[in-house]
This record gives structure tokens, C-alpha cells and sequence, in this order.
């Protein structure tokens, strides 16, 4: 058949139209800018819209079909977006924001389990959260095996993440502006946090808690925070980088820890806590702290570069006791003259059942190891440190009803009121006891060596 006019034309067309829907089924998504597919639907940001229905939807809609929501660059404008089992929200890594426009959260979920989200910027905007104390822009409840991955958290005046009785990770987010704390875990059930960055906070950089004393053996590794404040005031319980409160079993380590109002590490009434390796530099307080209930700490290999005291293992008045301090290179503390009592100075304190081992402390205003306070002082060991220009190296508790104190085999040097005093808390009093034998047959020193 001898091919007509139109016939030519139908083919061509029909050719044509094959070439376009092959290339469109290859070319994956498009640019910044443009509309990307959410399921069967465009999602795109709009200007000065309410984007709320519109990802809510998308949300809904992809949890139901089980599928990933893959947001495209830009910003959209949310109130709360409630999240579902399964669901999983990513973005454009850097490219895509979600600015809260106000409510009670940004993204929240109940009893949702392996939820993921990754690669978005939230953007709290400095807007209004409710006034609880786990009010946050990211709230999850009751969510096991989550994974927040790569997010950056900004501008809430709450936390920024909050989590009760989760379970999972938070990796590689940054987490900067937050009125209360970075990241809150209350009650957790296996929680990962880890290669975080963390500033400008103003009450807290993590918080690990229980509502009752417990165990929780969450893991706080390799995360970077600074810049905490304390700005809700108290006396430790904010300004810290990293907080633990009646939650047993936790492991800080790796962490790189700076310029905070209080503490680098505190743990209160948080047995068998783990406090390994840490770097801690500026610190307004006890740098790294075990205090009130606890029983067991491991503070180990960690580096304070500046701070009031280095580290404290303290209230055996309150059942705080049995710790191995060992390890740790401490320098450059300083007194808080302008505290009416409370001023330190001390590389290190401990009070009942602890061993201080191979630690290196140098330049203490105060004294290089503090044993003892008051009557509450029992069973402690203090051997083969190196103490180094210090107002005293060792002072130990001088109370009759104090326990008993062993201190051998340390190498004490360039101590302006002497190398080992007894003291009535923290005031030498006494004669040198690294020189001669003492009366108080609980205390026994021996073998060291002051230069």
C-alpha cells in the first residue's frame, strides 16, 4: 500500500509520543524547583501557603500504600504532621525544610513503630510550643526501632526532639537553638544517639531520664555539643551537655564536649553509668559527674581541659557510692570565687568505695584529689597518680566517724601546702602526712614520692 499523507502523519505523531513517555519514564525526578511525584499526586511547595492538608495527605496516603514519602527541595509551611507505623519521610538532603507555622509539635506520632525520617530541616521558626517539658518539635511516644537520620533541628522554643519509651537511633543530625534541651529521652527501651552536633541550647544538649530509677542503657556516643546554657536556672540540673537522671546503665563515650554552664557529663542517682573517653574543654562546673543515688560509675580515659573541678564521685549521704576513677588527664581548673561557698578548685573527689588510679592532674587551685567530706568517706583507694602544681596534692577527710583510706605509690610534685593533709571540709589542717606517720590508724600512706 502506497502510504498517504495522513498515514505518514498518524505515524510520526504516534512515534513521537513513544519517544516522549520513554524519556519521562527514565528521567527519575526533577530539579530543584520543579513538582516531584508523591504517589499519583504533585506535591510542591507553594509561597506563604498553609501546607498542612496537603502533607498530611501525602503522609496518609503513603502509609497506607506502604511506601516511602520523598519530599522534593524547598520549603513548606506545617502546622502538626502526625506520623503512622511504617511511615517513612525523606527529603532532599539540605534542600528540603518543613517551617512550623505553630501547634503542639512539628511532627508528632503514638505507637507508631519503625518510623523513619531523614533529610530534612525543621525549622521551628522561634514559634509557640505548649509549655510542657517535653514539648518539642519532633514528639515521638511509645515508637520502637525508629531511625532519625541526617536531620537538622533549629529555632524551638521547647526541645527539639523529645522521645518517651522509644526505641532506635538518632544519627547524624544537628540540633542547634533549642529554648529547653536538644534531645530528650524519657523511660527509653534501646535508644542509640549517636554523631550528633549540638549547640546553643539553653537549658540542656541530651537528657536521659526515667520517671522512676531504672534500668535504661541508652548509648551516647562520638556527638558533638556545645554552647549550653542554664537558662532555667537550679544547681546542675541544667547547663549540662550531657544529662542523666535515674536512668542506669547508660554509656557516654567519644563525645566532644564544650563551653557548658555546668557539667560536660552529669549522671544523678544513675548507677552503673559508663563515662569513657570523653573530651571536655571550658566547663563551668564539675566537668564529668556522679552524684546522689547511684551505685557504680566508671569514669575512664577522659580529657577535662578547664573547669571548676574535674571529676566528682560525691553524696555518700545519699547512697552515692562504689566507683573506679582511672585514666583521666585533668588541667587547668579554677575557683568560682564569686560563689559564696561552693568555690572547688579540685581535680578530682570521690567519697566511698572507689578506686583513683593512674590519673594525671596538673594545675588545681584546690587540691589534685579530694578523699573524703566530712564523715562521709569510706574504703577508698588513691594509687599511682601523678599530681602536679597544686595548692595540696591529696587532702583526706579528717572526721573521726570517716572510714578508712589508703593512699600509696603516687608521684606528687610542686604543691604549695603540701604534698597529703588531712582536712575538715576542704581546709587543711595538720601536718604533711606524705612525711611522717599519722595517729588516725584509718588512714594509711606510704611509698610515694613528692618532689
Amino acid at each position: 500500500m502506497i502510504p498517504t499523507r495522513r498515514s505518514l502523519l498518524t505515524g510520526a505523531l504516534g512515534a513521537a509520543a513513544a519517544t516522549t513517555a520513554t524519556v519521562a519514564a527514565h528521567a527519575g525526578p526533577r530539579g530543584p524547583g520543579n513538582d516531584i511525584s508523591a504517589g499519583n499526586h504533585a506535591l510542591i511547595p507553594e509561597t506563604g501557603s498553609d501546607d498542612t492538608a496537603r502533607l498530611q495527605q501525602e503522609i496518609d496516603r503513603a502509609a497506607h500504600d506502604r511506601r516511602p514519602l520523598q519530599l522534593p527541595p524547598g520549603t513548606f509551611r506545617t502546622g502538626p504532621l502526625k506520623l503512622h507505623p511504617g511511615t517513612v519521610l525523606l527529603g532532599a538532603h539540605g534542600l528540603t525544610t518543613l517551617e512550623f507555622i505553630g501547634g503542639n509539635a512539628l511532627i508528632y506520632a503514638i505507637d507508631a513503630a519503625n518510623l523513619r525520617i531523614e533529610n530534612l530541616i525543621l525549622d521551628g521558626a522561634n514559634r509557640t510550643l505548649d509549655a510542657d517539658e517535653d514539648a518539642a518539635l519532633i514528639r515521638l511516644t511509645d515508637c520502637t526501632s525508629l531511625t532519625l537520620a541526617n536531620v537538622t533541628v533549629r529555632g524551638s522554643l521547647a526541645n527539639g526532639i523529645t522521645l518517651t519509651r522509644c526505641s532506635g537511633r538518632i544519627t547524624d543530625c544537628t540540633i542547634s537553638h533549642a529554648l529547653l534541651a536538644a534531645i530528650r529521652s524519657r523511660d527509653a527501651t534501646g535508644l542509640d544517639i549517636a554523631h550528633n552536633a549540638i549547640s546553643q541550647c539553653r537549658n540542656n544538649g541530651i537528657q536521659i531520664w526515667r520517671t522512676e530509677p531504672g534500668d535504661d542503657g541508652t548509648l551516647v556516643t562520638a556527638n558533638r555539643i556545645s554552647h549550653i546554657q542554664s537558662k532555667g536556672g537550679g544547681t546542675g540540673q541544667n547547663g549540662n551537655g550531657v544529662n542523666i537522671f535515674r536512668a542506669a546503665n547508660v554509656v557516654i563515650s567519644g563525645n566532644r564536649i564544650t563551653d557548658c554552664a555546668y557539667s560536660a557529663v552529669r549522671g544523678n542517682a544513675a548507677s552503673n553509668i559508663q563515662i569513657i573517653a570523653n573530651s571536655a574543654q571550658r566547663i563551668g562546673e564539675v566537668a564529668l559527674y556522679a552524684e546522689f543515688g547511684f551505685e557504680g560509675a566508671v569514669i575512664a580515659n577522659n580529657l577535662v581541659d578547664g573547669a571548676a573541678t574535674g571529676i566528682s564521685v560525691t553524696n555518700f549521704n545519699e547512697g552515692g557510692r562504689l566507683a573506679v576513677v582511672e585514666g583521666n588527664l585533668i588541667r587547668n581548673l579554677h575557683r568560682r570565687e564569686h560563689e559564696p561557698v561552693d568555690k572547688r578548685g579540685e581535680g578530682i573527689s570521690v567519697e566511698a568505695d572507689s578506686i583513683v588510679a593512674g590519673n594525671v592532674v596538673e594545675n588545681a587551685p584546690t587540691c589534685g584529689i579530694m578523699v573524703g567530706w566530712g564523715r562521709y568517706m569510706r574504703n577508698v583507694l588513691v594509687t599511682h597518680n601523678l599530681i602536679r602544681d597544686t595548692a595540696t596534692g591529696i587532702l583526706i577527710s579528717a572526721d573521726a566517724q570517716a572510714g578508712s583510706c589508703l593512699v600509696s605509690s603516687n608521684l606528687i610534685a610542686e604543691t604549695k601546702n603540701g604534698a597529703i593533709r588531712a582536712m575538715a571540709f576542704g581546709q587543711p589542717e595538720g601536718p604533711d602526712l606524705a612525711a611522717g606517720r599519722d595517729d588516725r590508724q584509718r588512714i594509711s600512706v606510704s611509698d610515694n614520692l613528692v618532689g
